[in-house]
């Protein structure tokens, strides 16, 4: 007969799955007498916080500036008359964002989760109950079913690039080309020529202004931060110097004295009949303050590569330059996507110091509304609405860096 054995006092355990939300009060909230005061504290705290801030929302805030100015916040001063160029812009985004996602989920077994389905259930929420402003270009109705079809555009485009990518291969690479003409058929879009009139970047404002310089800063100092940190580890003394002078004196600037810089100083070295635009000014100083710091993110990621992948890459036949881009960098760049999304974000929030140098991004547009007699004093409820805009705009970031790990496997 065999010796039973007592069982171990880790299985008399109750698991966390078993545990009812009043034994998980209990273990988490109130072990003990600190804990218990702790929670009762840090819940009185939040309660009042939150019946003051719904007190204040729903009898004291006034939200008319909000649906009032919606234009303004959104596309700046950009002519009504030519709303509809932003419509086909958005109509072109969201159809190409859909596709991507469907390629992207194509080996999911479910392309819309419950996440998902809930998410796109808030937004359409958010569209019906969103007062809107009458303006050129649509009523309101109007206004409202064009948003929802965006929406329907997406999941559609979605189901559509899911469908396609499961029987055609190489369609990611036709999007990636998509999405590199879009930037330019945007362009055209926003600016005028070629048969549509001119809208001088002057107009540009609000989120359209903040979404293209954070987009264009980040496409081109992504290449350029790359090279910074291959010139920071070459063995040619020239370059290494060049590229570590360049680093180190940027970072040790503000990106505010940055911008300065960009706007008096660079037009002292042109001649006097050329003046650049204000805003490719300020992109291109946010696009140099940008690339220090990602180089040295892409350093870091370079020098946690082990040195047996370069030994490796050397027994396989392969030259410096080719070891570097097939092998090194590619480890190198998954590794750093935590902290490359995260400069990005950064880099979104830093647009709002372009409203120093004279441009209406959402926070410099937020300010010329509240200049208005009419919206005096409203502080509150426009640097609430802006606040929300950027965190939508991180959150989305955010996300699609962790799909983006995900999908690289770099937590192996």
């Amino acid at each position: 007969m065999s010796a039973t054995h007592p069982p171990s006092p880790v299985s008399q355990r109750p698991s966390a799955v078993n545990l009812t939300p009043l034994d998980w009060a209990k273990k988490n909230l109130f072990s003990d007498w600190f804990n218990s005061l702790l929670t009762i504290l840090v819940g009185f705290v939040l309660i009042n916080t939150v019946i003051g801030f719904l007190r204040w929302a729903f009898s004291t805030a006034k939200w008319s500036v909000i649906p009032t100015n919606l234009p303004l916040f959104f596309v700046g001063r950009f002519p009504a008359n030519q709303y509809w160029r932003m419509w086909l812009l958005l109509t072109l985004i969201a159809l190409l964002a859909g596709l991507t996602w469907g390629v992207l989920a194509q080996m999911a077994t479910r392309l819309f989760s419950r996440s998902v389905l809930i998410g796109v259930g808030l937004a359409a929420l958010v569209i019906v109950l969103m007062p809107l402003p009458s303006v050129e270009g649509g009523a309101p109705l109007l206004v409202r079913l064009k948003l929802l079809g965006l929406v329907a555009l997406v999941l559609a485009a979605a189901w559509v690039g899911r469908w396609l990518g499961q029987r055609k291969s190489g369609l990611g690479n036709w999007l990636s080309l998509a999405w590199g003409l879009s930037f330019f058929v945007g362009l055209w879009l926003m600016a005028g020529g070629l048969g549509l009139p001119v809208v001088s970047t002057t107009a540009w404002g609000g989120l359209l202004l903040t979404a293209f310089m954070s987009l264009v800063s980040i496409v081109l100092s992504f290449p350029f931060g790359v090279l910074l940190a291959l010139g920071r580890q070459s063995s040619l003394p020239v370059i290494r110097w060049l590229s570590t002078i360049y680093i180190e004196v940027v970072r040790g600037v503000p990106l505010i004295a940055i911008l300065f810089i960009g706007l008096i100083m660079i037009p002292l070295f042109l001649p006097q009949n050329i003046r650049l635009d204000l805003v490719l000014r300020a992109t291109l100083g946010l696009t140099l303050f940008t690339a220090a710091y990602l180089a040295e993110t892409v350093r870091g990621g370079l020098q946690a590569i082990p040195k047996g992948q370069y030994e490796a890459a050397s027994s396989l036949g392969l030259n410096t330059p080719l070891s570097m881009v097939l092998i090194v960098l590619p480890q190198a760049l998954k590794i750093s996507i935590p902290a490359i999304v995260g400069l990005f974000i950064s880099l979104l929030q830093d647009t709002t110091l372009v409203s120093i140098v004279g441009l209406f991004d959402l926070l410099g547009i937020s300010r010329s509304i509240l200049a208005n007699p009419q919206f005096i004093g409203r502080y509150a409820e426009v640097y609430l609405f802006i606040g929300l805009l950027y965190w939508g705009l991180c959150y989305a970031m955010s996300q699609g860096s962790r799909r983006l790990e995900k999908q690289l496997k770099t937590s192996h």
